[in-house]
């Protein structure tokens, strides 16, 4: 297997984009959690999603990565171990799944990542209710978490689509 910048790139990106979630969600709190509304940040799901997709050989370990980011953000930052160390490569092991047939260009990818952040959240939301983590109902998790968090991404996702995208096609 010959070297790859991308291979030195990828798990450092993940990694801040790991550091990236928590510290724009504590910088922003005010803005994000403000009362009923919470919207969270998934900038580690955006940085898997670009890599399953512009990885042409698919020569990244990304569902490993995945697992331990995943690890990682359960430890850190949620206190609820498997919850994102499920979520994170079940998210990837879809991706790769559906991307043999489909044509990547910025609206298919949008719509990639805008279901997969469905995916995940519904997936936590299902997960902290089973644990009586949390205990909120079908219809509050949609509009006052879900609906936000779909509308936040979806300006990250973007704005840093063409600077991602730019990053990860120049170290291939």
């Amino acid at each position: 297997m010959s070297f790859s910048r991308l291979r030195v790139i990828f798990p450092i990106g993940l990694f801040v984009a790991l550091f990236l979630d928590g510290s724009l969600s504590n910088v922003f709190a005010g803005h994000l959690f403000s009362y009923p509304y919470a919207s969270v940040l998934h900038l580690t799901l955006l940085w898997l999603v670009f890599a399953v997709f512009l990885d042409d050989h698919d020569a990244l370990p990304v569902g490993i990565w995945a697992t331990f980011v995943g690890l990682v953000f359960d430890w850190y930052y949620t206190g609820v171990f498997g919850v994102y160390m499920v979520g994170l490569p079940l998210i990837v092991y879809l991706c790769r799944q559906i991307k043999p047939w489909l044509d990547l260009n910025f609206l298919t990818l949008l719509m990639i990542y805008i279901i997969n952040l469905t995916i995940l959240e519904a997936f936590t939301y299902i997960w902290y209710t089973m644990g009586r983590v949390i205990s909120s109902s079908l219809a509050d998790f949609a509009v006052y978490t879900l609906g936000p968090t779909i509308a936040v991404n979806l300006a990250i996702f973007v704005i840093l689509y063409y600077p991602m995208r730019r990053l990860y096609l120049s170290v291939i």
